[in-house]
């Protein structure tokens, strides 16, 4: 992969070089355009032989078997399971709840760790000459760009990733619908976000729809720590990021319900996720992105 254009916000080339030697990989059969690391679905091309087709008007005529069609007067294609590309779809929740920083903000917003997470991960994919793409969630699909491997096209996604801005929106199953519909090609879909929407059957529903197609499906559940615990002191205001509204009182009033609740909350996530056919990895903004970055790494090489 050539140079990445310069000025990337959210890229950082020499702390992603201790990560460089890593790949991400898929455990279930892929579809792609060109030979590389992944088992295909596509038979063809010139992997292992698993059987002969007959030959259809308009193929490579390379692909012919000549001897076979010596003999039978028949036209057959060799059939192969060859290696192929992984195509992977990043898939960004930007409803407002993600621009929550907590009380230091000087930490950065659940959607900040989003991006330079994903912006990583663009990074790692194209090192393995695999093809990324990205889809940004609002109320609809608010900016999508098909799967590319060029350095060109990379640099892109960088781009778009670091314009991202929230937007006032309590749904998700809108726009991975639209999503949906724009999808062509098997591979992966890898969605960030951090599942407070109150359609969450309805996105879940939709993320079932790319699992029916034969998407692999990852869900990278985005947690703010004080969003588990709420923080400690005295009186607080709390605002409804997506709403508007506010409350005035003390956490300690209703902490132990307000944790019970969202414990909950998560382990439903959780739940709907692996019951969707899908898989999940919950991810903490307290821990440096690199370090979850590495650690998912490591855990879908097996």
């Amino acid at each position: 992969m050539t140079s990445l254009a310069p000025g990337l916000r959210f890229f950082d080339r020499r702390a992603l070089s201790a990560l460089a030697h890593m790949r991400f990989t898929t455990a279930h059969r892929v579809e792609g355009s060109f030979s590389g690391r992944h088992k295909s679905r596509q038979q063809g091309g010139a992997g292992e032989f698993v059987d002969f087709r007959e030959y259809s008007g308009g193929e490579d005529l390379r692909r012919l078997d000549w001897k076979l069609l010596a003999r039978t007067g028949k036209g057959f294609v060799r059939l192969h399971q060859e290696e192929t590309n992984l195509v992977c779809m990043l898939a960004i929740d930007a409803s407002e709840s993600m621009a929550f920083s907590g009380g230091d903000s000087h930490n950065g917003s659940k959607l900040e760790y989003a991006q330079y997470l994903t912006t990583a991960l663009s990074y790692i994919i194209s090192l393995g000459q695999d093809q990324v793409g990205l889809a940004v969630l609002k109320s609809r699909l608010e900016d999508h760009l098909q799967p590319g491997g060029t350095s060109a096209h990379v640099t892109q996604i960088m781009r778009r990733i670091e314009q991202i801005q929230t937007t006032t929106t309590t749904q998700s199953a809108p726009s991975l619908r639209e999503l949906f519909e724009r999808t062509t090609r098997r591979g992966v879909l890898l969605f960030v976000s951090d599942f407070l929407m109150e359609d969450l059957d309805e996105t879940f529903a939709a993320l079932r729809l790319f699992r029916h197609r034969g998407l692999e499906v990852l869900a990278l559940h985005l947690i703010h720590p004080e969003e588990e615990t709420l923080p400690q002191g005295g009186s607080f205001r709390f605002e409804e990021m997506e709403k508007g509204g506010s409350l005035n009182c003390t956490p300690d009033e209703f902490r132990a319900d307000y944790q019970r609740r969202f414990s909950a909350h998560q382990a439903m996530v959780r739940q709907m996720t692996l019951a969707a056919g899908c898989d999940y990895r919950r991810i903490s903004t307290s821990i440096p992105y690199l370090e979850s970055l590495g650690g998912f790494l490591r855990e879908r090489s097996g």
